[in-house]
């Protein structure tokens, strides 16, 4: 009886470990990275007793993160991270919900990302809106495109739970957005409340995105106006007319800022597939394909491996700007079914899970590893977590 006894459990142990072999073999490797990752960002930018995060790994108490320090917090030492590096996480973990359908990132968005958040909420200022930086630190800047990602997020997260509350978030956001829209250069909305010196890419094509989700989400025609109106405003102040792609800013004594950064590409793109799936209009379609195909050129490079093949590998540069640009090909792919790209971003991020990480878990910005970073950027990490959770998504990857 003990001999039949020890064997049963054997082969119960034996079943056990191959199903969940089995079961994790199963998961998308896409999803495994994004979980792992995430993982590492919560191990290494926490702090104790707080939902809020660290700006950089490792953390230097002395340090000021002076990017976009107002006058009296530019020599201040920065206990948390700013709005733009700590919303990357709202986009991570807001990803991997719309993937797995899972409670633990649906408890994790609302008790520790939006509780987070809303330490940044500036209710004294009218229209409200999230600052750069705590509200229990010197007043800080508002920015809209900050707050136009927060809106794109609330929005997104809204259609997979249809929870009112963050419909109304995004709503409420939209208001403080249309507050930095006026009638110089023609229209566009500026990139900071208290500095409107330029209208830039990154607050009017995300704001076209914003306002063309709202109205997927709401059926108000208004959005769907706004929305054309903002793509049609960026792209004839701010495109290159001679690749499709969108150069940063436009002052408005008229000068162009020249600077072209994957993100401001990326959201026009998704703003043409979207208004291609919202209107059929086959113009924006065009669009959309054309950006993509010099988004392509542009932001890969061809590298060869010291092991491997040539391959085309995603340019140096800011990784979140990266990321967001891959929302764009995504919503192309949506309607044009070309994997082509899609599969150059899965080359890339395969590779960099291999070689560009460190022994804490977190990526140099350097994705084919040669070079390497002193701190890792919450910002950096929060992108490469999005980015996978996104192409694990796309199943036929």
């Amino acid at each position: 009886m003990r001999l039949e006894r020890f064997l049963l459990h054997s082969l119960c142990a034996v079943v056990f470990v191959g199903c969940a072999q089995k079961e994790q073999a199963d998961v998308n490797p896409n999803l495994l990275r994004a979980q792992e990752t995430l993982d590492s960002i919560y191990q290494h930018y926490s702090q104790p007793d707080v939902n809020l995060l660290r700006e950089n790994y490792p953390f230097d108490q002395q340090n000021t993160v002076t990017y976009l320090a107002s006058e009296e917090q530019a020599n201040m030492p920065n206990q948390y991270s700013y709005l733009w590096p700590y919303s990357g996480t709202f986009s991570a973990v807001g990803a991997l919900y719309e993937v797995t359908g899972q409670k633990k990132y649906k408890e994790l968005l609302d008790e520790k990302v939006l509780s987070g958040l809303e330490e940044y909420f500036d209710a004294k200022r009218e229209p409200n809106a999230y600052s750069s930086y705590i509200r229990t630190a010197p007043a800080s800047d508002r920015f809209y495109d900050d707050n136009v990602w927060l809106g794109i997020d609330f929005t997104d997260v809204y259609q997979v739970t249809k929870d009112p509350r963050y419909i109304e978030k995004a709503k409420l956001i939209w208001d403080f957005i249309e507050s930095g829209m006026d009638d110089q250069l023609g229209g566009g909305i500026y990139w900071c409340e208290q500095k409107k010196e330029s209208k830039n890419t990154c607050s009017n094509a995300p704001g076209a995105v914003l306002a063309l989700k709202l109205f997927r989400a709401t059926g108000d025609s208004l959005f769907l106006s706004r929305g054309k109106e903002l793509y049609k405003w960026t792209q004839t102040h701010l495109q290159d007319s001679t690749d499709h792609l969108y150069f940063d800013n436009i002052r408005l004594d008229g000068k162009i800022g020249k600077a072209k950064f994957a993100y401001n590409s990326g959201q026009m793109m998704q703003a043409a597939a979207l208004l291609y799936q919202l209107t059929g209009q086959p113009q924006y379609l065009t669009d959309a394909q054309n950006i993509a195909k010099e988004c392509y050129n542009y932001f890969f490079v061809d590298f060869t491996p010291s092991e491997g093949n040539t391959f085309k590998i995603i340019k140096r540069g800011d990784i979140w700007f990266t990321a967001v640009m891959l929302r764009g090909f995504i919503e192309l792919y949506r309607v044009d079914n070309n994997k082509e790209y899609l599969n150059a971003f899965n080359q890339s991020l395969a590779y960099a899970w291999d070689n560009a990480r460190d022994d804490n878990g977190l990526f140099n910005v350097d994705l084919r590893g040669v070079d390497k970073d002193k701190r890792k950027w919450l910002l950096t990490q929060a992108a490469m977590v999005e980015m996978y959770a996104r192409l694990a998504e796309i199943k036929e990857l």
